[in-house]
């Protein structure tokens, strides 16, 4: 007998447990077949949430026709009764139904029963709504995730969500959901209840102040309308009803106030306060300003006010206090930036116009370095010289009164680049520096170049189109450039053979920028072959003025 009850009982659980096994796996069937294609009730007014696990899934109502005439995001959204139909989520694979109930439908419901206020720091219980008449067995939500997956610690128990300590964060709308079968179809019933946190059910404090100090004064302009503002903090309170208001006291008597006309109020609701501001506008006369203004803010713990008196604002005169300093600051800053930007131009004409004259400590061996390139005319005259005097005229009224030689017809014809040398150098007797006689040839044209201005104290360059063409040329009259900024004894000297309009500009190559610059501002010399004997006259003796001495 022990034996076979020994076998009996281990028999009887084998199959017990069989049968156990079988109907879970049923069960399990049946929830996955019901994924597929599931049906929720809602009650019209609540919040729904769509069945997604990505807010990026879009679900459609298929319509009569079968095609899609509602769409809503994965989420939430307050439902009414045209929401009911048929869903389709993303690729098709999700469907749900969707059936949206009259309240009055409901076996049982409390007026209330979808919003509850939670005081903050204490526990909090959330029943799902219908529990006197629907199961308890429910699910909770926040969002679309189940409470029971969140790091937020909650209870769920018996269709309550326990909160130990409410947080200010826990405000939202939860949900619960529950099965009902019904004629062989499994509900979801999904319920939503708004949950709002607070700090407190009642005010402690009373009302604060914060936009005045209490007697302040505010300057106005008479004949034009001010606005009084006054912004008070309300501490927090379930049935909040503030009051601010603006009163006028005749002659600064605080019994005979007369209430203001005042704008619409604005309020701001905040998690422990309120903010309210409230305006009032006064059009500004003279009687305005023997009388004081006063706001008195009140809540259900007390009454706090502030004063504030007007006073007429004394018009300044800007043409005088602000025109006449700003016009020499608007021509100072006006030349600081011509400055700035004609900084070299500025410069050239300083050491040529204010600095002529002084002298370099160091004895030169040149008086003038001559720059110029051979036109045609003058290589073929390049044989002919011009008959010298039996010494050079050093004197300088010597050599003026000899200019008269110079400005026979035989002369004023001849090309300037022949006639020039011999002028300077056999006439009035300077020390001249060309670069094709007193230069050794073999070295560097940029070295020698520039080994020859800081050997001369003058460089006097023939300017035509052919010398602004040549590159050579060019870095000669660009060298003398920087040795006259650099150097204020240095003096350089100008003189066009053939000055056109173009010849800066449309100059193939193109100048150097100090180049070009130098010659829109550096004094020069005309020389025009063929001219009458009193041209080259003139000519000649504005040359001999600009010639260092010697």
């Amino acid at each position: 007998m022990q034996t076979g009850h020994i076998l009996l009982f281990l028999i009887v659980p084998t199959f017990m447990e069989r049968g156990h096994s079988g109907n879970h796996t049923k069960n399990i069937r049946g929830l996955q077949q019901n994924i597929a294609h599931q049906h929720y009730r809602v009650v019209k007014g609540e919040i729904f949430m769509i069945p997604c696990t990505h807010k990026e899934v879009v679900c459609s109502r298929i319509g009569e026709e079968g095609n899609k005439d509602l769409s809503f995001d994965c989420g939430e959204f307050p439902t009414e009764a045209k929401h009911s139909g048929n869903y389709t989520c993303l690729t098709g694979s999700s469907k749900f139904h969707l059936q949206v109930v009259e309240k009055t439908s409901l076996r049982c419901s409390k007026p209330d029963e979808s919003s509850l206020m939670l005081i903050v720091s204490e526990g909090g219980m959330i029943p799902c709504p219908g529990l006197d008449c629907y199961n308890r067995d429910v699910i909770w939500y926040k969002g679309i995730k189940a409470v029971s997956n969140q790091i937020r610690g909650f209870l769920e128990k018996n269709g309550y969500l326990r909160l130990d300590t409410v947080s200010e964060y826990d405000t939202g709308v939860y949900f619960c959901d529950r099965q009902i079968n019904e004629q062989g179809v499994m509900w979801t019933f999904r319920r939503a209840i708004n949950i709002t946190t607070i700090p407190y059910e009642t005010a402690t404090d009373p009302p604060k102040i914060v936009h005045h100090d209490d007697n302040m004064i505010e300057e106005v302009e008479l004949g034009q309308p001010h606005t009084l503002t006054c912004k008070v903090y309300f501490p927090f309170e379930i049935n909040f009803s503030p009051e601010v208001k603006w009163y006028m006291n005749y002659g600064g008597n605080m019994e005979n106030m007369t209430l203001l006309h005042m704008q619409s109020r604005q309020q701001k609701p905040m998690f422990k306060r309120f903010e309210v501001i409230q305006r009032a506008i006064i059009n500004v006369t003279s009687l305005h300003l023997n009388h004081t203004y006063t706001c008195i803010a009140r809540n259900t713990v007390d009454t706090r006010s502030i004063t504030v008196k007007l006073k007429k604002k004394i018009k300044v005169k800007w043409s005088s206090l602000v025109g006449y300093p700003i016009v020499p600051l608007l021509l100072v800053a006006g030349l600081g930036i011509v400055l700035h930007v004609k900084r070299l131009e500025v410069q050239l004409i300083y050491r040529y116009h204010f600095q002529r004259g002084k002298r370099d400590g160091d004895e030169k061996e040149f008086d003038v370095f001559l720059s110029y390139v051979w036109s045609p005319s003058a290589e073929e005259e390049g044989g002919l010289t011009l008959s010298s005097p039996s010494r050079p005229d050093t004197d300088v009224k010597a050599c003026l009164s000899s200019l008269d030689l110079l400005n026979t017809e035989e002369n004023t014809q001849r090309a300037l680049e022949v006639l020039l040398p011999q002028v300077l150098e056999d006439w009035w007797g300077y020390r001249l520096c060309l670069l094709e006689r007193d230069v050794l040839p073999g070295g560097a044209y940029t070295d020698d170049v520039v080994h020859a201005i800081q050997r001369s104290k003058m460089l006097i360059c023939l300017l035509s189109d052919n010398y602004l063409s040549n590159s050579n040329a060019v870095f000669v009259l660009e060298s003398g450039v920087q040795a006259l900024l650099k150097n204020s004894a240095f003096k350089l000297l100008l003189i066009w053979t053939g000055k056109t309009s173009t010849s800066i500009t449309q100059a193939n190559p193109p100048l150097p920028s100090v180049v070009q610059r130098a010659l829109k501002v550096l004094p020069s010399l005309d020389w025009t072959s063929g001219k009458p004997a009193r041209g080259t006259s003139n000519f000649w003796r504005s040359l001999r003025k600009d010639m260092p001495n010697h």
